[in-house]
């Protein structure tokens, strides 16, 4: 249980890029990583028109001085101050997070980044390449693995609580754009944009989500190749997709499906992840994300609700209110950047990272999928290899 103790000696000198006002995310990371005290938001460059970023960052209590009209100024400016940033997220659309990442990094800065990580995997692999050589931590946004519930399916299936596994199920699939929304609002108008959103639309905005789950849940096991088909209901979307199905098959000879749409009509949501062993699944739906399922052939089906007794200690570590009071996305991404605070300060005293967490190899992984399932659904849904 997590009783809201300091994790770091001293908070992180924290920056935005992005996440303004009408933004869709920015609440929720700045909520995230200043609930703990881990991090002081000090800087930043919240929005594409100066003036109104600087409005903005007033009224989040950052000096004017700070509210700076973009990141590239931000970097050059904070880097020169003896109280300068330590760490940046950046929360900006698809088709600007390669060039600001890479700066960032550049600048000797550790960097939360909003998923996708970029549009193709090259890119991704030079973010990795120089995660490496700058020696710092990156973290890619996936907000939904910092729920313990998650922590407890890993550590089940690790114990062999399922047997081996043969199937894993995924979908996120809601309906929220079952029509043409874009034509009205702008925060998903971008997404529909292929030179913005990249070569996918719901791939990569949904569909990386229980991809990593799934890689959380099972480190070891791999994708050996895959096969997608994609859609556009809405005609205006094409070339993007607003609906795919993509089949997997691993290294151990397990199969995986994912469902990824945006046209799912009357689906509030429609995030669930269910690994299916020899001899037991779980089942993990982000809609009731306080419990797992736990189904053994031939018992009754078990219901596992987070902080109790039963579950692994490290399922309970991350708890912030006790059982029976629902938890949600919020705590969820305020546990990921309490790792990345904690992250932050070991890799700064050259300490090992004894936790796993969404770094920069699960954002080339995710970048990596989304080129696979195009690759496959562009070439008439056929079997293209992983590797």
């Amino acid at each position: 249980m997590y009783y809201g103790e300091k994790r770091v000696e001293n908070p992180i000198r924290w920056a935005m890029v992005g996440g303004g006002k009408g933004s869709q995310i920015g609440y929720i990371h700045r909520s995230a990583a200043l609930r703990d005290f881990n991090f002081e938001l000090v800087a930043g460059a919240f929005d594409i028109d100066p003036e109104r970023g600087r409005a903005f960052g007033a009224s989040l209590h950052v000096a004017p001085e700070r509210c700076y009209p973009d990141y590239k100024s931000m970097f050059e400016a904070e880097a020169k101050r003896p109280d300068g940033i330590q760490a940046v997220s950046i929360a900006t659309p698809n088709f600007t997070h390669f060039e600001i990442a890479k700066a960032a990094l550049e600048a000797g800065l550790h960097v939360y980044l909003e998923k996708p990580m970029c549009f193709t995997t090259t890119q991704a692999e030079e973010l990795e390449a120089l995660v490496k050589k700058s020696g710092k931590i990156m973290f890619v946004s996936y907000g939904y693995a910092g729920h313990q519930m998650i922590e407890q399916a890993r550590k089940m299936i690790e114990d062999g609580k399922l047997g081996p596994i043969r199937i894993v199920n995924m979908q996120f699939a809601h309906g929220y754009h079952n029509v043409a929304v874009e034509k009205t609002a702008a925060s998903t108008a971008w997404r529909v944009d292929p030179k913005k959103s990249g070569p996918s639309y719901v791939l990569g905005d949904v569909g990386t989500h229980p991809l990593y789950l799934s890689e959380a849940m099972i480190p070891n096991m791999k994708i050996k190749r895959l096969m997608c088909s994609k859609q556009a209901f809405v005609e205006s979307r094409k070339p993007l997709e607003d609906n795919a199905m993509t089949i997997m098959e691993y290294d151990n000879g397990a199969i995986g499906y994912l469902w990824s749409s945006c046209v799912n009509a009357g689906a509030m949501f429609g995030h669930k992840i269910r690994v299916v062993g020899e001899l037991a699944s779980v089942e993990w739906n982000a809609e009731f994300p306080n419990q797992l399922l736990y189904e053994v052939q031939g018992e009754p089906q078990h219901v596992l609700h987070r902080d109790m007794g039963y579950l692994y200690p490290e399922a309970v570590e991350d708890d912030r209110i006790g059982s029976g009071h629902p938890e949600g996305l919020f705590e969820a991404w305020s546990n990921l950047y309490s790792r990345f605070a904690v992250a932050i300060e070991k890799c700064d005293k050259g300490e090992e990272i004894d936790f796993w967490y969404p770094g920069v190899h699960a954002g080339v992984l995710g970048v990596k999928w989304v080129d696979k399932c195009v690759e496959s659904a562009d070439n008439g849904a056929s079997w293209v290899d992983y590797e």
